[in-house]
């Protein structure tokens, strides 16, 4: 039976990217049903319209245009999501979607957690902070979210060498690419059912 994959984004969408290519690759075996956004123009809807998925602006209040997040619920349950992935999404999710969705959503976050992350943390910040730091190594961390930004269980972590960096943006660069690499991999184990949490861990 097809697994459904949800994915949130807020920017240009080179995670959802990766994942689209690992998926048709068959790489990863499961349905990308949706894409949602905080956003009702941003690069990663470009990519949905161009692959023909179903995509959503969400917000946290009723406005125009975008689905509260009780109505997305309601197509999340008719589209059936098994998984629902954060790659580059910016705001933070309600604690009804997560109980509801306990363990079955991750996030990607541009460093390796617990170190640079909590609110605020995200993007160019991260980078900054972490290159004026003056650290010689950075990486990628997917890990389950909880009602807490960046707290949740680590699931995997990519580490790459950046001694040598002159600037945040290369540091964004070289970390960008772990992403592309990691992301796709935990969401393959996670639907071959080899992402397990034991002994609270």
């Amino acid at each position: 039976m097809t697994k459904n994959l949800a994915v949130f984004v807020s920017g240009r969408g080179s995670n959802l990217q990766a994942i689209i290519n690992k998926i048709e690759s068959g790489y990863i075996s499961c349905k990308l049903s949706t894409v949602v956004s905080d956003k009702t123009d941003c690069g990663a809807f470009e990519i949905a319209r161009k692959n023909n998925i179903t995509h959503f602006s969400v917000s946290a209040q009723s406005k125009e245009g975008f689905l509260t997040y009780q109505e997305l619920l309601t197509k999340f349950s008719e589209l059936s999501i098994d998984l629902i992935v954060l790659a580059g999404f910016l705001k933070k999710i309600p604690d009804e979607l997560i109980e509801l969705y306990q363990h079955r959503i991750m996030n990607i976050h541009p460093a390796l957690l617990p170190s640079f992350g909590g609110k605020g943390m995200y993007g160019h910040y991260v980078h900054e902070a972490v290159f004026n730091k003056s650290c010689k190594v950075s990486g990628a961390t997917v890990h389950f979210v909880d009602s807490i930004y960046d707290n949740g269980f680590i699931i995997a972590q990519r580490a790459v060498d950046i001694s040598d960096v002159s600037s945040p943006d290369e540091i964004a660069e070289r970390v960008l690419k772990v992403e592309h690499e990691l992301l796709p991999y935990v969401i393959k184990l996670y639907f071959e059912n080899k992402v397990l949490i034991k002994d609270n861990r």
